[in-house]
């Protein structure tokens, strides 16, 4: 499904260079369930950013559900984005005047989809995370799990290749954060595949394999639990050691 291959993306100032991937190579399959974690500033962000077409790259390849995303100009990469990703925000990143059907339905209608396809895409879409009874009302009538959960459906609306998590419980309490991991665990088993940054190793540790950046790089990939808790070494950073 993703393919990364010595990856380098640079920020450059007046003053510095920050070189936030330096050779980053990892793969995901079609239909795993992938934990990305790491330290602030290993490069979990833009990984993800780089991963959903949000930013581009100065070396290195990109194959992305079997094309290569490098030579796409922005139209192209937004329309590929809008088709083949589904993005799941920390912060959920609803529209606070819309209902929740019309949230779900702002990235259909990019789409241009007809308005049969759209009313059994949302319906669908919300009745898959248990809101399909609310789907008339606003956002702020929802608790933080809920709110999360619209997000969820409105990127399974689209009905991607790969769904993207950034933090995806970051903002709600232990319960609620569980319901949310249920609910991405049932997705996935359902045949999703799912990408999702996260600082909780607990979290972590109920994907099926974790990769663990540092300074930019793979420092460590398990397929076992509880491989996010491990500190990478220093030999570590240049290689993956440890492959169920």
């Amino acid at each position: 499904m993703l393919e990364m291959s010595r990856i380098q993306k640079i920020y450059r100032t007046e003053l510095i260079e920050t070189h936030a991937l330096r050779d980053l190579s990892l793969s995901v399959g079609d239909g795993e369930f992938v934990a990305v974690t790491g330290p602030s500033g290993s490069g979990k962000t833009t990984f993800l950013n780089i991963a959903g077409l949000l930013e581009s790259f100065e070396n290195g390849s990109y194959v992305l559900d079997g094309r290569n995303v490098a030579g796409l100009n922005d139209d192209q990469r937004s329309e590929f984005r809008n088709r083949k990703i589904g993005f799941i925000f920390q912060s959920f990143n609803l529209i606070p005047d819309l209902n929740l059907y019309d949230n779900v339905d702002v990235p259909l209608r990019y789409r241009r989809l007809p308005a049969a396809e759209r009313r059994a895409r949302i319906r669908r879409a919300l009745e898959t995370v248990g809101l399909a009874s609310r789907m008339k009302h606003l956002p702020a009538q929802l608790s933080g799990g809920q709110q999360q959960r619209v997000a969820i459906a409105r990127a399974l609306a689209g009905e991607p290749a790969m769904l993207l998590a950034d933090e995806p419980t970051g903002n709600l309490d232990s319960a609620m954060a569980h319901q949310v991991m249920d609910l991405l665990e049932e997705i996935h088993a359902a045949g999703a595949t799912i990408v999702m940054v996260t600082h909780d190793p607990d979290l972590a540790r109920r994907a099926e394999r974790n990769i663990h950046l540092m300074d930019g790089r793979v420092a460590l990939e398990d397929y076992s639990t509880g491989a996010a808790d491990l500190p990478p070494q220093p030999a570590d950073r240049e290689r993956l050691v440890a492959r169920a």
